[in-house]
């Protein structure tokens, strides 16, 4: 750590510190004790990687010409190596990127110093390897190179007498002894060099140590090794050495360069058709959640061993909802990421819902909505890779444990920012991967790319998004809802530097204002159907909660779309009879919810269903069953069918059975009749179909800001650590430990003046044995004395330490 650094962090004024631990968070996990410390913080090998992560092409381009150049480099001449790279070097806004890109590096502590004298902080240059695809310095590549090798380069090279690698790195840096021997060699080592010039700088050629002098080398890569326009890293491999690329490439660091975002190309849309067309898939996408739930309630597929839902539970799901795998997989996921979903505590438990989805079922549709996207935006899970395989071939199942990925969050926050960026427009996909390229280039890989694809089309289900388009609800559970594209991305963006202002999925203000936007485009719920006479009930738009949820007990669907089609038989209304729904009850809700007359032919089902339903009663004997009617016991005695329930007449009107009262109902009701399970008193037991919840606990999620800490908690520790620079810098000097013997003393008598040295604040001589028994003289300052330990500052060490007080020998006045 640099004391030049530390003193210019000192000197920032407190306004300058916030900027900076709001840009860098990490720097006050924990809160440092003083500037020292946050200086050695910031200049840590993982918090520069963190900040350069951040930076997008324009601003890692000015760092990497900070690297390159040697420092400190004045801002004329920072200004004037960018400008090589751009072809409208003269346009003023060239000229106010680059200011404000510099002094955004200052405010991340990546850079300081004053326009006169820019250096990069202290770990940029160990982090920043191979800057703008340029090699290490000549001093570097030719480190392990013997002095002998040296000195032959040097003679090669055109040099006097030197056999160090300085001597060597000298005569390199001198742009015309390297066109002098650029030169020298034939236009095929010159064509290797060309490739190797703008990157990567390193290359594999076999027997790379070979020794060749320039007199006698015959091949080209003979040619380039003796001149030292290569350098041998190893057996097989050779590098370029940054003064020479910096040669080929005409003294420029980058090829090209821009200081603003590449333009975001895609479809114009219209954004009130989007919105619409949003709020349309975000009802669609609520309730899939609840129907999911729902079922999930009355049949809970398995938890596998593993973990995870089977693949068979995922493809019957997906039967049930209609949809496809992959989006009743995102289905899945939200909905455990959410807590609404869980699994049993059992061994072969169950995934089923939680309380918490008794609490989210009640509320409003837009609420609702609000809940599962910000759940999406913030949660580690990746539905996307469903089915996939993992680095060991194992199948990843929907809700497995190995879905998580740390980077998710931030990948979806940065792709809806590049959408934010250009409202109306529904980009392409490689425009939104050009475009993220171009704010986070660090960040770059085959994984990202395939996390902005997953995003994109998760958002259009979800309903964040309409015809690829950002709509205005999505926009406002963005970090920034302002609306303002730079807040999104560019040089200066907050999602492009990984630091927005805001939290998504707090529940906060970008909550409830995206619950207003899209209260008015949500279809109003309707309370009504329209009942046919071929035992169907058509719903022709979106249904109350409570309607559906009675239709979906008392009818099965048969299609959905604009309109969904219910049929009623005979199985669903013994579901609603068995749900503790008598016939007049069901005859009253559909002439209630019904446009249309009951039809006859549903009456007559209700009524003939709820006249045999209960008749015969199955309890525990394992089994029973008990009918009033003793004819009907004997059909069911005389059917084959009833052979391997192993049934034995114990009355005229009981017949006991080995099955357990579950798979007798099923039995029975498979051979045409209508039995009701009844409890040990006799009574009959009511099936509810939503009583079925986990007390598991919900998804372990870890929560997500996007927006750094709070303006008050920055505040806070910028105060904290002011003042413990002050008593830092307050504090005296290291004192010699007095002359002469090591204290000794009753312990009794130690511990009491302990206590009075603590008391009145003064200062002690003990003698102290350390670990390996040595006697040492201290002078301490006693803060506390607890749990047998003495908490005290140590004058002789200039250090706060914790003595044992069993190893203090004794105790003395300083004279």
């Amino acid at each position: 750590m640099s004391t030049e650094f530390t003193e210019w962090l000192r000197g920032r004024s407190d306004d300058r510190l916030r900027a900076l631990v709001s840009a860098r968070p990490e720097l006050i996990t924990p809160v440092p004790a003083h500037l020292e410390g946050l200086a050695g913080r910031a200049s840590s090998p993982s918090a520069v990687g963190r900040a350069l992560d951040r930076l997008d092409r324009f601003a890692l381009a000015v760092m990497e010409t900070l690297v390159v150049l040697p420092g400190p480099v004045p801002y004329r001449s920072l200004r004037a190596q960018m400008a090589r790279a751009l072809p409208g070097a003269a346009d003023p806004a060239f000229q106010n990127a680059l200011k404000e890109t510099v002094e955004r590096l200052r405010t991340m502590a990546l850079v300081y110093g004053p326009d006169k004298a820019l250096a990069t902080a202290p770990g940029v240059r160990e982090v920043l390897d191979g800057p703008a695809g340029l090699g290490p310095p000549a001093v570097e590549a030719f480190r392990h190179h013997p002095a002998e090798r040296l000195a032959e380069l040097v003679r090669d090279a055109g040099g006097e007498d030197g056999d160090t690698k300085e001597a060597l790195a000298a005569l390199l840096a001198d742009p015309e002894v390297v066109g002098r021997l650029v030169g020298e060699v034939s236009p095929q080592a010159r064509s290797a060099l060309n490739e190797l010039a703008w990157g990567p700088a390193s290359g594999r050629v076999p027997n790379a140590r070979r020794e060749v002098r320039a007199a006698t080398a015959q091949s080209p890569i003979d040619q380039l090794l003796s001149r030292a326009l290569l350098a041998a890293t190893g057996e097989e491999s050779v590098v370029l050495p940054r003064e020479v690329g910096l040669f080929l490439r005409g003294g420029r660091v980058h090829r090209d360069l821009s200081p603003f975002p590449p333009v975001t190309e895609g479809t114009e849309r219209d954004q009130g058709l989007a919105d619409r067309t949003a709020a349309g898939q975000a009802f669609t996408f609520v309730r899939a959640v609840e129907e999911l739930c729902e079922r999930w309630s009355a049949d809970p597929p398995g938890v596998l061993r593993s973990g995870g839902l089977a693949v068979r539970d995922l493809k019957r799901t997906a039967a049930l909802l209609d949809l496809p795998e992959w989006v009743t997989g995102l289905i899945i996921e939200v909905a455990y990421a959410a807590g609404l979903v869980a699994a049993s505590g059992a061994v072969d438990g169950d995934w089923m819902p939680t309380p918490g989805y008794d609490g989210w079922r009640v509320k409003a549709t837009e609420d609702r909505w609000t809940t599962l996207a910000t759940t999406w935006l913030t949660m580690d899970r990746l539905p996307g890779v469903i089915g996939d395989r993992d680095e060991r071939d194992r199948l990843l199942n929907a809700l497995h444990p190995d879905l998580r990925r740390p980077s998710a969050a931030e990948v979806r926050a940065a792709t809806l920012g590049v959408l934010a960026s250009a409202p109306g427009t529904a980009p392409t996909l490689e425009a939104v991967r050009d475009r993220l390229a171009w704010e986070q280039p660090r960040r770059r890989g085959g994984h990202r790319d395939q996390l902005v694809e997953f995003t994109l089309r998760e958002a259009e289900q979800i309903g964040v998004t309409g015809l690829g388009a950002l709509s205005a609800h999505g926009r406002a559970l963005l970090p920034d809802a302002s609306g303002d594209p730079g807040a999104c991305g560019g040089s200066g963006g907050s999602t492009a530097s990984g630091s927005p202002a805001g939290s998504a999925g707090s529940g906060g203000s970008g909550a409830h204002a995206a619950a207003r936007l899209l209260l008015p485009l949500l279809p109003e719920p309707l309370d009504h159907v329209l009942l046919q006479a071929d035992l169907t009930a058509v719903a022709p738009g979106p249904l109350t909660g409570e309607l559906r949820r009675w239709l979906a007990l008392a009818a099965e669907v048969e299609s959905t779309g604009g309109a969904t089609v219910y049929r009623f038989d005979e199985r669903s209304i013994r579901r609603a009879l068995d749900a503790g729904q008598g016939a007049d009850e069901l005859l009253a809700m559909l002439e209630r919810h019904s446009t249309t007359p009951v039809p006859q032919p549903l009456g007559y089902l209700i009524a003939d269903v709820a006249r045999r339903h209960g008749r015969m009663r199955v309890g525990t004997a394992s089994a029973y069953v008990r009918c009033d009617d003793s004819s009907l016991l004997d059909e069911v005695m005389a059917d084959k069918r009833a052979i391997p329930l192993r049934l034995r007449r114990l009355a005229p009107t009981v017949i006991a059975s080995k099955s357990s009262r579950p798979v007798l109902v099923d039995a029975l009701r498979a051979m045409g009749y209508a039995p009701a399970a009844e409890s040990l008193d006799g009574d009959v037991i009511i099936t509810q179909l939503d009583v079925r919840r986990t007390e598991g606990p919900p998804a372990a999620r870890a929560p997500v800001t996007f927006g750094g800490p709070e303006a008050d908690v920055v505040a806070a520790a910028v105060r904290a650590v002011r003042a413990g620079d002050a008593a830092h810098l307050a504090r005296r000097p290291p004192v010699a430990a007095p002359g002469g013997q090591v204290p000794r003393s009753p312990a009794t008598a130690t511990i009491t003046a302990l206590r009075e040295a603590i008391r009145q604040g003064s200062q002690v001589w003990i003698g102290y044995l350390d670990s390996q028994g040595n006697a040492t003289s201290r002078i301490l300052e006693p803060a506390r004395m607890e749990g047998g330990y003495l908490t005290a500052y140590d004058e002789t060490r200039a250090a706060v330490h914790r003595f044992a007080l069993h190893r203090i020998t004794g105790i003395a006045d300083i004279a």
